[in-house]
């Protein structure tokens, strides 16, 4: 049955998985407080504002504990900045593509901040935001990004993300702030990099606004990030440019190695080479980032196969021939019946999913500090039949 559960239990977290329904995804607050005091950390001693962008992580359960670690949230739609201001508690910093007569009007209601991708878009809708006493600013292409995989790199060659140098000489009148984009889980010395490119490309504007949003992809929760040096690189960024606000959103930060997918092995099938173990997720519908980064998550129990061990594949439950990640080895063989839970699946999956085929999408749940398991969330029938007409 479709809507909010109220399921509490109380046990250990190994037991918790496997008592579970599969499919879900399981949110576990301990993992989220541990990325939390980062983030407040790095708001505390680089002195900026760090807002949190919904579109990696919508899950608005969470949004009261979010609330007191963050400075606001970032929207790309009408759907996000309404649920911030509905169940975030404040209006959203908004930026999208491109905005339409049809919904510039509600974005303008849930939104203290707007960012036009384009000038055609500034001179279309600005007049009316100003009017309605939202901040603007505008999107800018440093001409910089790291990203090697392209459909994430918003400065790949004809990218239709943000206004070039040359296309930017002056600062239009009543534009208060400047925005880029231009990281994905992405380290410090990318974000000095980035800095670099956007002083010399825009330095002649910077003194001219209150505001610049450095975008998300800064993965400050990450093992191994340098969280001094970008404290550091922030400072000294503030230092050149003292009366500018600093805004930063990045979206995977958040949710980080926060919760898993718990999946069910529910066939296995070999053709003498390959081993498939066949679940009741799909990568096509549950995790698409496996396939359009690609990359192969981690699994609870599994590693990389060494040289001789028996090799497996983890297949979706969709039809698409390509549903499917490998290669594993596991310290015990799966088995119809048997729990494959997918490491690091909060952030990029919920809200990317489809229900394409109507296959059953996954539930929602949070393992809570204390030990007590609450499913907030099942999807059904319902679910399917209204995306439909």
């Amino acid at each position: 049955m479709s809507g909010v559960e109220q399921n509490v239990f109380v046990m250990n977290r190994k037991e918790i998985l496997k008592q579970i329904p599969s499919p879900c995804y399981v949110l576990e607050q301990s993992a989220l407080m541990h990325n939390m005091a980062i983030i407040d950390k790095v708001r505390r001693e680089a002195g900026v504002n760090i807002i949190v962008a919904l579109k990696a992580c919508a899950m608005w359960s969470i949004f009261p504990t979010l609330a007191q670690h963050s400075d606001g949230a970032a929207a790309s739609s009408v759907a996000e900045a309404r649920l911030v201001y509905e169940e975030y508690g404040s209006k959203a910093h908004t930026y999208s593509p491109a905005y339409t007569d049809g919904n510039i009007d509600e974005l303008l209601v849930y939104s203290s901040h707007i960012t036009f991708n384009s000038l055609n878009q500034w001179e279309r809708f600005g007049r009316k935001a100003m009017a309605r006493g939202v901040s603007c600013g505008l999107r800018i292409n440093p001409g910089y990004s790291p990203v090697e995989t392209d459909i994430y790199n918003p400065c790949v060659k004809g990218s239709r993300l943000g206004v070039r140098p040359e296309q930017l000489k002056e600062l239009p009148e009543g534009v208060e702030g400047l925005h880029f984009h231009v990281l994905c889980e992405s380290s410090a010395d990318n974000l000095a990099t980035a800095l670099e490119y956007t002083e010399r490309n825009f330095g002649h504007l910077l003194d001219k606004i209150k505001w610049l949003n450095m975008g998300g992809g800064h993965l400050m929760t990450r093992e191994g990030y340098d969280c001094e040096l970008l404290i550091a690189t922030l400072r000294a960024f503030k230092e050149r440019h003292p009366d500018l606000q600093i805004i930063l959103e990045p979206g995977s930060a958040f949710t980080w190695r926060t919760g898993v997918l718990i999946s069910t092995v529910e066939d296995i099938v070999s053709d003498g080479q390959f081993n498939t173990a066949v679940l009741d997720v799909s990568f096509a519908c549950h995790m698409p980032d496996c396939l359009e980064m690609p990359y192969k998550p981690a699994i609870e129990g599994a590693h990389d196969p060494g040289e001789g061990e028996k090799c497996w594949r983890m297949g979706g439950c969709s039809c698409l021939a390509g549903d499917w990640v490998g290669d594993w080895a596991f310290d015990e063989e799966p088995k119809v019946g048997d729990r494959v839970v997918f490491e690091d699946m909060i952030h990029y999956t919920m809200v990317k999913t489809t229900m394409f085929n109507g296959v059953a999408h996954p539930s929602i749940g949070i393992l809570h500090e204390d030990g007590t398991f609450r499913m907030v969330k099942r999807f059904g029938y319902a679910d399917f039949k209204e995306r439909m007409s």
